[in-house]
């Protein structure tokens, strides 16, 4: 497809806002279709008459905000956005009517609430001026350091408490990591598969994502060491356990080789094990093996209790200062109620508690999946909070979703977790939340079913 835009002229506005907003403006009247490659920055400059940095500029904008796709070594291409239209359209019904598989977020139970609840009238009883009352400290009351010390050791990490910084959760864990060692346009690498919120963290901070392949067990050491040889790779980010939307986990094997091939070419390993409390088995941290290179991330919310938003992050014993201050003028600290929580839960027992019963409730979905979808699973894991599950060749992502969308089901196809080149796709199903057995069970019957069906010969967006 040949795109070559009119540029307006409007006195006032820049021309790389004037492209960004033409361009938007024509993904969303489908003058662009999904999948559509772009020209390059240097084509579309010279059709216009402009820069080529104004053309890069508006593409990265129209990036930032979900319209476009940059690949490293294919170009620009036009994003598949049926994941916000099937959710307005969801959003039209009843919310009792969605089942909503399109967030990952903890199974939550009774158990849940009670907890949250007993925690919440022991807070009203206690004296609460030893964490409501101060605001100097920047990484963390030593007391909530002290208790991560403690939940950290049994995910494999074992550091002074002044490598570790409380966060609010593993997200704002991971910014600090990667901004810290990263500047605008340095190479990091990551799963070709992964959470978005690496991808969309290259977008805020201007750096170059590039996605390595991967296979049952993450990010493959061979292709690791050709980008390393290769040159100028600031740091690897990565999803060693559970990684998002595949499920994959790295052995302990992989884990020490791709420690060994980061600490060969001084490249910084970032580690969002957010789900790593979720397994049993005894794992070992890359940045236990890396303690000048190495940054880990986890939190709670994945694992113990979806709305308790703290975390901690392991940094090298060179960055705490830099990372704390980069904190400082972010957010200033994390909130210390969240952190007072998660302390007393680690102290009395109950965020193992919690940890057991979300490794039972997985399972326990899990094998509902297995029963169900059967052969249509590409990706999981036994305590996994999702499944990954392959397209039949008749239908498109795209399509599927949208059919679906018309049984008030909400998935996710792979666009958002796209790192690296376009493989065979898949949709993600996310298990989580306050669904029932019962209620799982009929919903995946329904997925199954509406995959076994033909595609309809007109596609519904295209009806109006």
């Amino acid at each position: 497809m040949e795109w070559r835009p009119v540029l307006p002229r409007r006195k006032g506005v820049t021309k790389h806002k004037l492209l960004t907003d033409l361009i938007i403006a024509d993904i969303e009247a489908e003058a662009l279709k999904p999948g559509t490659r772009m020209p390059t920055h240097r084509d579309l400059a010279h059709a216009l008459d402009v820069s080529v940095q104004t053309v890069s500029i508006s593409y990265k904008e129209a990036e930032r905000r979900g319209y476009l796709r940059g690949e490293v070594g294919r170009g620009t291409f036009v994003r598949d956005r049926v994941t916000e239209r099937a959710e307005r359209f969801m959003l039209d019904r009843a919310p009792g009517q969605i089942a909503d598989l399109s967030i990952i977020r903890a199974v939550y139970t009774e158990a849940h609430e009670r907890a949250s609840r007993q925690m919440m009238a022991r807070l009203s009883e206690a004296d609460n001026s030893a964490f409501m009352r101060p605001c100097r400290p920047i990484a963390g009351l030593d007391r909530h350091r002290a208790a991560a010390q403690v939940w950290l050791k049994t995910l494999g990490v074992e550091a002074d408490g002044d490598r570790i910084l409380i966060t609010n959760g593993a997200a704002q864990g991971l910014f600090l990591a990667v901004a810290s060692v990263v500047h605008p346009g340095d190479l990091v690498l990551t799963e070709s598969l992964t959470d978005h919120g690496i991808i969309g963290l290259a977008s805020v901070l201007g750096f170059n994502l590039r996605g390595l392949p991967i296979d049952e067990q993450g990010i493959l050491p061979d292709a690791f060491e050709s980008a390393c040889a290769a040159g100028g790779v600031k740091a690897l980010v990565l999803i060693p356990s559970l990684g998002n939307p595949t499920s994959h986990v790295a052995s302990a094997e992989r884990r020490r080789a791709i420690a060994a091939i980061a600490e060969r070419y001084s490249v910084f390993v970032i580690e969002d094990e957010v789900y790593k409390p979720l397994l049993e088995e005894s794992l070992p941290s890359i940045t236990q093996l890396l303690p000048d290179l190495g940054f880990f991330a986890t939190s709670f919310t994945k694992s113990v209790m979806t709305g308790l938003r703290v975390g901690y992050l392991v940094v090298p014993p060179a960055y705490s200062i830099r990372v704390g201050s980069i904190m400082r003028v972010t957010n200033w600290s994390a909130t210390n109620l969240p952190a007072e929580i998660a302390s007393l839960w680690i102290e009395d027992g109950t965020a193992e508690q919690l940890l057991g019963l979300q490794r039972q409730e997985a399972r326990a979905r899990q094998d509902i999946v297995a029963e169900t979808l059967g052969d249509i699973v590409a990706a999981s894991h036994p305590l996994s909070l999702c499944a990954w599950l392959k397209v039949p060749a008749r239908w498109t992502e795209g399509g599927l979703v949208r059919a679906l969308a018309q049984r008030a089901i909400a998935v996710t196809p792979s666009d958002p977790f796209v790192a690296g080149e376009v493989g065979a796709g898949g949709i993600r199903i996310c298990l989580g939340g306050r669904l029932s057995h019962s209620a799982l069970r009929e919903t995946l019957t329904s997925i199954r079913a509406t995959f076994e069906q033909l595609p309809p010969v007109f596609d519904a967006r295209l009806i109006t």
